[in-house]
């Protein structure tokens, strides 16, 4: 035997209780927007500077790496991901070799690595070698990617 309630008491109930409901939801988030913009527009200094710190505690031979994407980049795919930890002694080349293989590059793509947006490092330095030498002050190495060099803009 199957008990159910009348609707009229389920209506009745849901009228008075949905706006009750919908009076405390927020807006949506756009989390689209939020990820279009650059890393360092989406966290504080203060906020990058204590998340590099915790991951140097926690891996004290890796290098945190921030990689975007050029903002007028029209044929490469946007990564899936924007932090990398990378090992020390692994060279530009293994790196960038790592980064094309996964946006699924084929061999006649270009595809140039920028450091903090001003050039290219040389292939054969370690990533020791340029996070030394071209580290942001919150702790990060910043890079970005685009499919033409993008000197002159």
């Amino acid at each position: 035997m199957r008990h159910s309630r009348p609707s009229s008491v389920f209506n009745s109930c849901s009228q008075h209780m949905f706006p009750l409901l919908t009076a405390h939801i927020m807006p949506p988030f756009d989390k689209l927007q939020l990820q279009n913009k650059p890393f360092k527009q989406r966290k504080s200094f203060a906020i990058r500077k204590q998340e590099v710190a915790g991951i140097r505690s926690k891996f004290p031979n890796k290098i945190p790496v921030i990689i975007e994407r050029y903002e007028r980049e029209k044929y490469l795919p946007p990564l899936d991901k924007t932090k990398f930890l990378v090992p020390h002694e692994l060279t530009m080349t293994q790196f960038v070799t790592i980064i094309r293989n996964r946006m699924a590059l084929l061999p006649t793509q270009a595809f140039y690595l920028l450091i903090n947006n001003s050039g290219l490092a040389s292939m054969s330095l370690t990533m020791a070698q340029v996070y030394k030498d071209h580290q942001d002050e919150d702790g990060f190495l910043y890079m970005t990617y685009a499919s033409q060099e993008m000197f002159g803009h």
